[in-house]
């Protein structure tokens, strides 16, 4: 699997990428121009909303940042287009600091309630706010898993950074294609290729720069063990993150849509 085929290189955003052309158990391929993942949309230029737009045919976008993050930031120029419907999902409970940069913020014991852990593990910590948006809103992840898998033009799923949020959304979806784990943390540490060229840009927002400016750029790093562990929690306690998804109103109905989406 070649990273560099996936990359979607545009003037207004860092972190864009195609889930298409990784591999499933059964020997099949995502597609290409289904999905894309991506950081924040704020910066786009007119020449990339007519690339999403006309060349990508992006009908949908999934926006999971918080409230507040959309009204500091904007909504960003897509909303702009009268073909794109934009989906405000916000994985937080909407309470205390209205960004997910800096994770330490987060109640430990609120966040990963079954498991005693140390402020100074780091895979715990990000284990647990990862499990922290499935617990606070399992609503918002059935419902972006289900608008990424609308047939009606291509879905492109973003949050501030593209690596978080974005990236659990987008290992669940993998995972209900029946991508290879290998595959899906591949995907996942993808973003470390390109991690100086996101922040940068967050920092340029009075949003996020002092939750950035507060940790080193080294703690920021998408590391394997991260989605690792968080699948690794969900195949323990519920057999699966599909299994999760289950629990929460997920149906044989949205896996054989979102399947179709990426596969056929």
């Amino acid at each position: 699997m070649k990273n560099i085929d996936r990359w979607v290189d545009l003037e207004g955003a860092a972190n864009v990428r195609d889930l298409g052309g990784l591999p499933t158990a059964d020997g099949a391929v995502t597609r290409f121009g289904r999905i894309l993942r991506s950081d924040n949309l704020q910066g786009l230029t007119p020449s990339d909303v007519d690339r999403l737009v006309g060349e990508f045919k992006v009908r949908h976008v999934v926006d999971l940042r918080s409230v507040a993050e959309v009204a500091l930031e904007g909504p960003g120029p897509l909303t702009s287009v009268p073909e794109v419907r934009i989906h405000h999902l916000t994985l937080f409970a909407e309470g205390g600091r209205h960004t997910d940069v800096e994770a330490d913020v987060i109640d430990a014991d609120k966040v990963l309630p079954w498991q005693k852990r140390s402020s100074g593990d780091a895979e715990l910590r990000v284990t647990g706010f990862y499990y922290g948006y499935l617990r606070d809103r399992p609503d918002a992840v059935v419902e972006a898993l289900r608008t990424m898998a609308l047939d009606d033009g291509a879905a492109i799923v973003h949050c501030a950074a593209g690596k978080d949020r974005t990236g659990v959304l987008c290992a669940l979806a993998l995972e209900v294609a029946g991508v290879t784990r290998e595959a899906i943390v591949a995907d996942y540490t993808a973003t470390g290729e390109r991690l100086e060229r996101v922040l940068a840009r967050l920092r340029a927002s009075e949003t996020y720069r002092a939750d950035l400016d507060s940790r080193p750029a080294d703690d920021h790093m998408p590391r394997p063990q991260y989605i690792t562990h968080f699948l690794g929690v969900l195949d323990d306690r519920f057999g699966g993150p599909l299994a999760w998804l289950e629990r929460h109103g997920w149906t044989d109905a949205d896996t054989g849509a979102l399947r179709s989406r990426l596969l056929d």
